[in-house]
């Protein structure tokens, strides 16, 4: 009888830290996919990067950007460009996936 208890016991508690496994996962994967959701989805926007290489001023509405890759425009400083990145409006930065040269402004 006590050997059927604790293998009952044993049972019951695997049981219970599997449910509260796969609860915290589905709630990291909900988290995930809100966040990938906005990060995720590059935008294309024209501007020009700064001197330094490390800031992109938009043509669009003359916002300043912080340049999370700036390994990624080197070469392009001061020119006039076309972004293809990630765009955080939260922390003021673009991931540069790509770049194109434009024509002089």
């Amino acid at each position: 009888m006590r050997k059927l208890c604790t293998m009952l016991f044993a049972l019951s508690l695997l049981t219970s830290v599997g449910v509260i496994a796969q609860d915290t996962s589905q709630d990291t994967m909900k988290q995930g996919s809100a966040s990938t959701d906005t990060t995720m989805k590059a935008s294309t926007i024209m501007g020009t990067i700064s001197d330094d290489g490390k800031t992109f001023v938009s043509d669009k509405d003359s916002k300043t950007w912080t340049i999370a890759n700036p390994d990624a425009v080197k070469g392009h400083e001061g020119h006039h460009v076309a972004l293809k990145a990630h765009v955080d409006s939260s922390k003021n930065e673009v991931d540069v996936v790509s770049l194109k040269m434009l024509h002089a402004k």
